[in-house]
């Protein structure tokens, strides 16, 4: 199974961040938003359910969708991986170590840790070869 390229998940990190900001900015206002110094914990508490969440349920954070990759299990079930697994793979993705620590299959320590690896929709949809 190939992985995603660090290009796409880049990609769809950011767009979850500015989503997770987004809600934030909802929920405390603009002004809000900016003199609350605990606005960027709020956001990465926000970041960290989403993804979580639309792991669990969806096989994608928000960003992952857009961006067409998926969260598989890495043993080839069909299934995305169980809820608390996923809290806990994007709680040591808030972690920032565990994503840069990786194997040569571009698996991290986040996804080691919960049996889980990131790829393209296009790779889970097309034929094998």
């Amino acid at each position: 199974m190939q992985t995603a390229s660090w290009t796409r998940r880049i990609l769809a990190l950011l767009v979850d961040w500015f989503a997770s900001i987004g809600v934030v900015m909802l929920l405390l206002g603009w002004q809000g938003w900016l003199d609350n110094p605990s606005s960027g914990l709020y956001t990465l508490g926000v970041f960290v359910l989403q993804s979580g969440f639309l792991v669990a349920l969806a096989g994608g954070s928000f960003g992952q969708l857009v961006t067409r990759l998926r969260v598989v299990r890495f043993d080839g079930t069909p299934r995305p991986i169980t809820l608390l697994p996923a809290l806990l793979r994007q709680v040591l993705v808030a972690l920032v170590i565990p994503p840069l620590v990786f194997r040569p299959d571009g698996r991290g320590l986040h996804d080691l840790a919960v049996g889980s690896a990131v790829v393209r929709l296009e790779d889970l949809t097309s034929p094998a070869q």
